[in-house]
């Protein structure tokens, strides 16, 4: 994508400005790379965002805070195209973190991955806007998608569920890792208990929903190994396998993570 500089009036800021090419089918451009390949992607550092009702291909997207969310769809993922970049809320992505990609979720928030596939069931953050290509639900991080076992084959059908909001500041990636499970559901995150050492930074406390929504402003800046070697084994980089579909063009321009 060739660098152009826009940011329309009425657009969905996802993350900060970028100078990059608007994909005529999305209206949608990278957020600028700020950690460079290989460097360490600091955590944290985001802010809570539900935001307003945004277009992308041509299709309405809602934002909101639905403490009973529940979808069946596909999960696809993303890696290392995106790596460093910043998210939706102002984070930076790294492939190697749990994570996740939601259209509507607030963010940063905890949900549920289950592969119906294999039965493999994992808390992730939410921390970013998508996936929009093949009407795919949840875009997993790289480490997420191998966690639950759909690393090669690019997407797998899965069950979503909103958990709660997640905290601002700290690294919640061995938590969250440590709540993988096979044929029963992920357990929540605060019951987890750690072998050692602390999973967050001391951390004020996660806004009601009724905070989050208040707070937001509308527009914002070989097969998969068995769980016992992925929960302790790293993951090789690469890109996600998802191709934009052929969506119609959009009037809006966006601005986020990209268009998997």
């Amino acid at each position: 994508m060739a660098p152009v500089g826009v940011c329309a009036a009425m657009s969905l800021a996802l993350a900060h400005c970028s100078s990059s090419n608007v994909d005529s089918r999305y209206g949608v451009a990278p957020s600028p790379r700020v950690v460079d390949p290989g460097e360490p992607v600091p955590k944290g550092g985001g802010t809570y965002r539900v935001g307003e009702p945004y277009v992308v291909g041509g299709r309405m997207y809602v934002p909101q805070y639905d403490p009973h969310y529940k979808a069946v769809g596909l999960a696809s993922w993303y890696g290392d195209d995106f790596y460093g970049r910043y998210t939706a809320n102002g984070e930076v992505f790294d492939m190697n973190s749990v994570s996740a990609a939601h259209p509507t979720m607030p963010l940063p928030s905890y949900a549920r991955v289950t592969n119906l596939q294999n039965g493999r069931s994992l808390i992730v953050r939410v921390n970013d806007r998508g996936p929009y290509a093949h009407n795919r639900i949840i875009d997993l991080s790289m480490r997420a998608a191998h966690l639950l076992g759909l690393y090669h084959s690019g997407t797998a059908l899965v069950r979503v569920e909103y958990v709660g909001p997640a905290p601002l500041e700290g690294s919640d990636d061995r938590v969250l890792a440590a709540t993988l499970r096979e044929n029963e559901p992920a357990p929540l995150p605060s019951t987890v208990r750690l072998a050692r050492g602390p999973v967050f930074p001391p951390t004020p406390a996660a806004p009601a929903p009724a905070e989050i929504l208040a707070s937001a402003s509308g527009h914002y800046p070989a097969p998969d190994p068995p769980i016992a070697q992925i929960m302790t084994g790293s993951a090789p980089g690469t890109t996600s396998d998802g191709d934009p579909s052929d969506a119609d063009d959009t009037s809006q321009v966006l601005n986020g993570r990209g268009l998997y």
